[in-house]
């Protein structure tokens, strides 16, 4: 894999990072439960750090790092909004729409793994990153199916 090849895929990553920052602030701004709130500015601040772990490492590969957000993750954060004003900024509302959000994350987790050729070093980080998208996406799954027990 050619070193453009690496910068291309951890840039992805750090898009898929910035994605998650910007789409749990947009919940923990939405959601009444102070738990929740909780949760997701605590998940905001790990995918900041999950993404600045990457960009050290895009710099090292000679590239220029992602800042922002991808068109794909701006739509689903237009779609909280959106979905918010139809039926209300609900924390059930705001847990599917992380779960969503989560999914993605991890397709693109998964995909980065997949295309091989990445230096161990490299695959040993996004693997580590990948462990944790999983665990926040579980955790969602769960308060998410508990709330909808509830309703």
């Amino acid at each position: 894999m050619s070193e453009d090849d690496i910068v291309d895929t951890l840039n992805d990553l750090i898009e898929t990072c910035k994605d998650g920052e910007y789409g749990f602030t947009a919940c923990a701004n939405h959601v009444s439960s102070d738990r929740l709130k909780q949760l997701f500015t605590q998940r905001t601040a790990d995918c900041r750090r999950a993404a600045q772990e990457l960009q050290t490492e895009v710099v090292r590969y000679g590239g220029e790092p992602e800042l922002e957000g991808s068109t794909s993750g701006a739509l689903h954060r237009g779609w909280v909004a959106v979905r918010g004003s139809l039926v209300g900024f609900s924390d059930q509302a705001m847990l599917d729409e992380c779960e969503r959000g989560e999914d993605a994350a991890l397709a693109r987790y998964r995909a980065a793994l997949r295309h091989g050729g990445l230096p161990e070093p490299l695959k040993a980080l996004i693997a580590r990153q990948q462990l944790g998208v999983q665990a926040n996406h579980d955790q969602i799954k769960r308060l998410r199916d508990t709330a909808h027990t509830k309703t």
